[in-house]
């Protein structure tokens, strides 16, 4: 097992990525080999898992959070409890769907501090949602920054279920795993965001699902 004391230094990761390009999925033998190290206690293989995963988790919490700190401290906080709970974790189960649910409860954890703190500040975009960079055409970024608002309006449960559904291309089983619903609200959450996205954008604008398998 891992040393106590390691449970609280962060593992050495590269600087946090802008919510830009996202590296690839692993390899699902090399993952499993990762994982199964790391629950030995083997911290360089911990590291790579943290390192394949760390962009797609960041993102999505940037886009729930809408603020990059809290996003960097979510995505921080999750790797650190999946490491102190990486020997529970079963052998053959989906490891994305299992680290992005700890991200969520940690998420929701957040919004109800700040409820309790009384800190409820409007949900609006921050300057650091904007377009791609300045080899995009003016048109593809007030159309990227439209979707953008849009999205980021939608009540949180609708938008991450959405997001995970248009961005990370999981099953309708995987996110209700991930949030904790049963997989026929998914698909239902799913369908309403974009029910609420096609009333302010153009139906070409509206973010599609990456597979159409349930």
């Amino acid at each position: 097992m891992l040393p106590s004391n390691d449970l609280n230094r962060t593992p050495r990761v590269a600087p946090v990525p802008e919510p830009d390009p996202l590296r690839p999925n692993p390899n699902p033998a090399e993952e499993t080999a990762w994982i199964a190290a790391a629950q030995t206690g083997d911290r360089a293989a911990y590291a790579r898992v943290v390192n394949a995963y760390w962009d797609r988790l960041y993102r999505w919490l940037f886009r729930m959070t809408h603020d990059r700190h809290k996003a960097e401290d979510l995505t921080q906080e999750t790797f650190l409890k999946a490491l102190a709970a990486i020997g529970s974790f079963r052998p053959g189960s989906n490891f994305r769907a299992w680290l992005f649910r700890i991200g969520h409860n940690n998420f929701v954890n957040l919004k109800r501090s700040e409820k309790r703190s009384i800190q409820s500040l409007p949900d609006e975009p921050t300057h650091a949602e904007r377009g791609p960079g300045p080899q995009e055409t003016a048109s593809d970024r007030e159309a990227l920054v439209r979707v953008s608002r849009a999205v980021a309006e939608l009540p949180s449960d609708f938008r991450s279920a959405l997001l995970l559904r248009a961005e990370e291309g999981l099953s309708f089983r995987e996110i209700a795993a991930i949030l904790g619903i049963t997989e026929e609200t998914a698909r239902w959450r799913v369908f309403k965001a974009r029910q609420k996205l096609v009333k302010v954008l153009d139906p070409d604008l509206v973010p599609p699902a990456k597979g159409d398998e349930g």
